[in-house]
């Protein structure tokens, strides 16, 4: 491939068909301590003094001029192969960058913010933006939930809305088309609660439509059952500045543009349209999780005895003023860079009702939105956070300690780099007013992303611990993470298993029931009121834990042995009665059977002595592709909750998942691994990258993510282990001449 165009994150790319284009080589993009932001470079002096790096060539599907390899035809000459290829991928601060991509709601919300809020918006941004909206477009007019879904009012409705809020013409065949879907799927009046909510806060719907979202459940105590602090972490730092924005009923006045989009997505004249009347409207294509009879009695009650008869002033202000507090408190513990691009945007927004916008908060937030901007080959897209640099990090790491090669001097460099940005990321002090603002205790963890976001993550911590040990106590890399600090990651694991059940979460113990889920609002969403217990999380605690305890046996010993045995109860009760076990962060069984199976190993439980091990292992045999060259599953796994085999054919990194898993826990027939590792094999590239196939990551069952950096380290992995379980043979025939 000479390096050349890398193919899509989501593995389905399209030609792109706009008559705009920016010169690709002008592109840059910074990384400052981990934090990445993407730069247009207008005039030639500032090309000659800042030259496109390899990276940036990379993300954006330049030629890269890295040569072609020697073909592989052993595992470890294909792990040389990739290794030389990924290592010029690899950041200036130590991490690997990728494409956060896949979501298709994030956009909205960030350029209906610039505009309301009269932000300058970049014309280079804008110009790429719309690009690659287009490039997403489906064949039908529409856009979905995300890059591989079904066109829906969310999707449609609000990115024909950036595309116009852009400059692009509603006489462009492209938006007639557009049009054409979101008329034929009854308007933009069906669109779920935050597309209401933004189309609101733009001036072209009214309030009225829009289900309360009241700033006073923050003055419930917090004993109370339903008290927002109990609620998942993205969810209440949602709910926080939406609720603020909803009882201010901001809206930017009408501007010509927006008078000509109201007559546009909607499918009658809007003097026609009852808006309070369609509340409760919602398209099919968008209602993945339908509103309970709770959650519609609790919104009638607000709707027509709360708000007209009992919101006095004075209760109203004494909210906002908590509420705005909350914001405060959130913009500080990230530098206004929030955690995550729904709420960063919504705080911009308060920030600039609040304080104006001259403020500082508003200036920095609108700073900070850069941040989640991310290139590629088709145009500028949002990411689903300010990156994954953590976590790809430490994968890479336990990759090529999987591998061998960790001591391998051609390859110590790249790992003493990535070593030092654990240790730079690594969270060293708790939030201010921890407990005020309902935070999870952080000191000691490792984030997703980067410390300035700041957040816990029970799964993130365990892996950058884990990468921290291997590196400094198996392979004796010099010491840059003091055990004094690898104790304190220990510490805040501790803090996060869930009382009631043994499992773990993912930012923080489970604090309210589940049954909150019947108030979910959002419609387009599963699984998103609570935190819930995930094998994913829960395995990879268990098996850092027991890292853990070969170099400190006497640290804490009685706690960490209680947590893990009742960590592992809970693994047996997760699985299915079939051996499988439900993924929520990746696409879908595979990846949970890698995470569970390899934990029970690290517990000594394999093939030969667990029954549970092997009906999982049992699953993944029974589920290889109908190409019977390696697994395959489609992201309808996870809507469904139903294995469901990819429509085209298997994939690299689901074959690489599987096969991990079935040598962890020592599954005896090697014939069904060694055909997939040649399949993986066979579809490297002479530059030892393999290119993109289907979306890999999931949130809250309904919505798809990539995570492009799986496809390096994942194969690299499971060849290594390989290697040391049957040796280093050949699988691909050596080629000739």
């Amino acid at each position: 491939m000479n390096g050349h165009a890398n193919g899509h994150a989501n593995g389905h790319a399209k030609p792109l068909v706009t008559g705009e284009r920016r010169d690709f080589t002008r592109w840059r993009i910074k990384d400052d301590k981990g934090r990445h932001t993407w730069h247009y470079l207008p005039s030639e002096e500032q090309v000659e003094s800042w030259p496109q790096d390899v990276p940036t060539k990379y993300f954006l599907g330049l030629p890269t001029g890295q040569p072609d390899l020697p073909p592989a035809t052993k595992p470890s000459e294909s792990i040389d192969n990739c290794l030389t290829f990924y290592s010029k991928l690899q950041m200036p601060s130590g991490h690997w960058a990728c494409e956060y991509g896949g979501p298709l709601f994030l956009l909205p919300g960030l350029v209906i913010t610039w505009y309301v809020c009269d932000v300058p918006i970049d014309p280079a941004y804008a110009t790429e933006i719309k690009n690659y909206l287009f490039a997403r477009q489906n064949k039908d007019g529409g856009w979905g939930l995300h890059v591989e879904g079904h066109s829906s009012v969310f999707g449609t409705a609000m990115n024909y809305t950036v595309i116009r809020l852009l400059g692009g013409g509603e006489e462009d065949p492209r938006m007639i088309k557009a049009r054409g879907k979101l008329h034929e799927l009854g308007g933009a009046v069906n669109g779920p609660h935050w597309a209401k909510f933004w189309l609101s806060v733009l001036g072209v719907m009214e309030w009225d439509i829009v289900n309360p979202v009241p700033p006073e459940l923050w003055l419930l105590p917090d004993w109370v059952p339903i008290a927002p602090w109990r609620w998942w972490i993205h969810m209440r730092q949602v709910f926080s500045p939406m609720s603020y924005v909803w009882s201010k009923k901001f809206s930017k006045p009408l501007t010509p543009l927006t008078r000509s989009l109201r007559n546009e997505i909607f499918t009658k004249p809007v003097g026609e349209i009852n808006f309070a009347s369609h509340r409760n409207s919602i398209s099919p294509a968008d209602n993945y999780h339908p509103k309970t009879w709770v959650l519609n009695l609790i919104n009638f009650l607000l709707v027509w005895i709360w708000i007209p008869l009992f919101r006095t002033t004075s209760i109203v202000q004494k909210a906002e003023d908590w509420v705005w507090k909350l914001v405060q408190m959130e913009d500080a513990n990230t530098d206004y860079a929030c955690l995550a691009p729904v709420n960063a945007p919504m705080n911009t927004l308060v920030c600039y009702i609040k304080e104006g916008p001259a403020s500082y908060s508003f200036r920095r937030h609108v700073d900070r939105l850069n941040d989640y901007m991310w290139m590629n080959h088709e145009g500028m897209l949002m990411n689903g956070t300010n990156g994954v640099q953590v976590w790809d990090t430490a994968f890479t790491i336990l990759a090529m300690a999987e591998a061998g090669v960790a001591s391998n001097p051609k390859w110590k460099p790249m790992l003493a780099k990535a070593l030092a940005f654990l240790e730079d990321h690594q969270i060293r002090d708790e939030v201010a007013d921890r407990e005020v603002c309902y935070r999870q205790q952080r000191k000691g963890a490792w984030p997703f992303s980067t410390k300035t976001q700041g957040y816990t993550v029970s799964d993130c911590t365990s892996e950058g611990l884990r990468g921290t040990l291997l590196l400094q106590k198996v392979f004796g890399y010099p010491v840059q993470i003091n055990d004094d600090r690898l104790k304190d990651a220990v510490n805040v694991l501790l803090t996060m298993q869930n009382a009631h059940s043994g499992g773990f979460a993912s930012y923080e113990p489970q604090r309210g029931s589940e049954l909150l889920e019947y108030l979910n609002a959002a419609e387009v969403f599963g699984r998103i009121m609570v935190e819930y217990d995930y094998p994913e999380c829960t395995t990879a605690v268990v098996t850092v834990l027991t890292l853990f305890q070969r170099f400190f046996p006497d640290y804490r010993t009685s706690e960490i042995d209680i947590a893990k045995s009742r960590a592992l109860k809970y693994i047996h009760e997760a699985q299915y009665p079939d051996g499988s076990w439900y993924g929520s962060w990746g696409i879908c069984f595979t990846y949970a059977a890698m995470f569970a199976l390899e934990s029970l190993a690290s517990q000594g439980q394999t093939y030969a002595n667990s029954e549970a091990v092997k009906r999982g292992c049992k699953f993944l045999i029974d589920h290889i592709h109908p190409d019977k060259l390696g697994w395959g599953e489609s992201y309808k796994s996870c809507e469904d909750k139903v294995y469901t085999q990819h429509p085209e054919k298997s994939q690299v990194v689901q074959t690489a998942w599987a096969c991990i898993a079935l040598m962890v826990a020592e599954y005896p027939d090697k014939e069904p691994i060694k055909a997939a590792l040649t399949m993986i094999m066979s579809r490297q590239q002479r530059n030892g990258e393999w290119l993109q196939e289907a979306i890999e990551g999931v949130f809250n069952c309904s919505c798809m993510i990539t995570y492009p950096n799986y496809k390096f380290y994942f194969p690299v992995r499971v060849m290594g282990m390989y290697v040391k379980r049957w040796g280093d043979e050949e699988l691909l025939p050596r080629q000739r001449g």
